[in-house]
């Protein structure tokens, strides 16, 4: 194989979310990318430093797009409104870019400063939504642990198949949702 004319480390990023989210992200190995890229393996070290690397940037893309994501979904909208629209979005982030979702999920490395980082801002973005409810500092971050423990399991077991019934998945976290903010409703009478 040839190395290709044009190739930059952007492409490869994007082949690689490409088998991520068609295969899974364990099944992304340099020598899968390579093929799908058409190059030799020792190839790749020409636009990237490896597999941890290459996962830590998809971990961090899958972040940054999540909340870009999150972020588009509530424009216009607020407390109730908007805290359900970033709850729909992210599941439907998860839906639409499954490998993605499992970067982040499976952080190749906690310490990692850029993770750290994009993991804040999302954190930051979801305070932002709960300023209006009130809530201590303490509270609030409470709060979004719920909020992602939720959304998360919610992805988590539509990615595994654990919603086998006729039933619109999209109905049942609406109201896992609307469930939870009447919760912190209750707080604020």
């Amino acid at each position: 194989m040839a190395s290709r004319q044009g190739l930059d480390e952007e492409a490869v990023v994007q082949a690689a979310i490409e088998i991520a989210d068609q295969q899974g992200i364990e099944q992304l190995s340099l020598a899968a990318l390579a093929a799908k890229l058409n190059i030799k393996t020792p190839s790749l070290y020409n636009h990237i430093k490896g597999l941890p690397n290459l996962r830590k940037q998809l971990s961090k893309r899958g972040l940054i797009l999540a909340k870009e994501a999150m972020i588009e979904a509530v424009l216009g909208k607020a407390e109730d409104e908007a805290l359900l629209a970033a709850g729909m979005a992210y599941v439907a982030f998860a839906r639409k870019q499954p490998g993605l979702y499992e970067a982040i999920t499976a952080l190749p490395d906690y310490e990692d400063a850029e993770l750290q980082e994009a993991g804040a801002s999302i954190v930051s973005f979801l305070l932002r939504l709960l300023a209006p409810y009130g809530l201590s500092e303490e509270d609030a971050l409470h709060v979004v642990r719920g909020f992602r423990s939720m959304v998360h399991g919610f992805a988590s077991l539509e990615r595994q198949n654990g919603f086998r019934m006729e039933l619109d998945r999209d109905e049942s976290l609406r109201r896992l949702l609307q469930t939870y903010l009447r919760g912190l409703s209750v707080g604020r009478s």
